[in-house]
């Protein structure tokens, strides 16, 4: 069975795709056979892997509002080799009104990523920034949650939040969610106050926050203009090399 690990943070501008994509990504380059689920509206993680979003015949609207749609039938193909990916487009913005009245609306996506998740090794889910229908989907779906965080000012800023959310989905939808870690983004060596972000964020979590750290990188930003994750678009670059540090993480602490 996969492991299934949500990508959080009602925040935007946090790098919440960029690391969905290029941690799916690394892990698809470390021979695992990694699902990117995008339960994005935007469609983000689509075309951060070089998917048109107004091409596939299913999406992950498809799959969470068509009981009798598999959630294979919406899985497609990437260019990265091991690495499958659900698209989302904006379609979903329709979904968060639509499964209010749905029986078990929070359920939706669990119950059909369960027939698919023994084809891979891990899914990681793309949710969207807000707390919504679409990320408690994510949340009751997976088994733990990575929240990236920008080394900026405000930083903590709402994580509480979605700590309480993860405990109330924990305790009430998904017993086994957890929070796997908190991974620090869009650092920058030379800014004191990405520093001080860093070392107030590991004194207050500890050993739940990854020791990889993100760094503000050009070509990071570049890569998904061109349809590609960074580790394609130049894995020689200070991104390619941390996303790619970030898997071995998480695979060793799997």
């Amino acid at each position: 069975m996969a492991v299934i690990i949500a990508i959080a943070n009602q925040k935007g501008g946090v790098g919440k795709t960029t690391t969905s994509v290029n941690l799916a990504a690394s892990l698809a380059v470390a021979e695992k056979k990694t699902l990117l689920v995008d339960m994005d509206p935007q469609g983000n993680a689509c075309s951060g892997v070089g998917i048109d979003v107004n091409i596939p015949e299913y999406t992950v609207y498809d799959v969470l509002m068509n009981t009798d749609l598999d959630a294979a039938d919406a899985v497609i193909d990437t260019q990265v080799p091991q690495l499958d990916i659900i698209p989302a487009n904006s379609d979903l913005i329709g979904a968060e009104i639509e499964l209010v009245g749905e029986e078990d609306r929070e359920t939706k996506l669990k119950n059909k990523l369960r027939y698919i998740s023994s084809r891979y090794d891990y899914i990681i889910i793309d949710c969207p920034p807000s707390l919504g229908l679409l990320t408690v989907n994510a949340l009751v779906a997976a088994g733990s949650v990575i929240v990236p965080l920008q080394c900026e000012y405000y930083a903590m800023e709402g994580l509480s939040r979605l700590t309480q959310t993860i405990n109330l989905i924990r305790k009430q939808l998904n017993v086994e969610l957890r929070l796997h870690g908190i991974v620090l983004t869009m650092f920058d060596k030379r800014n004191n106050l990405s520093h001080q972000v860093s070392d107030e964020v590991r004194q207050h979590f500890k050993e739940q926050v990854f020791n990889t750290v993100i760094p503000r990188n050009v070509r990071l930003s570049e890569s998904p203009s061109y349809g590609m994750p960074v580790l394609m678009y130049d894995i020689g670059s200070s991104g390619a090399k941390a996303y790619l540090e970030l898997a071995r993480e998480l695979m060793q602490r799997n």
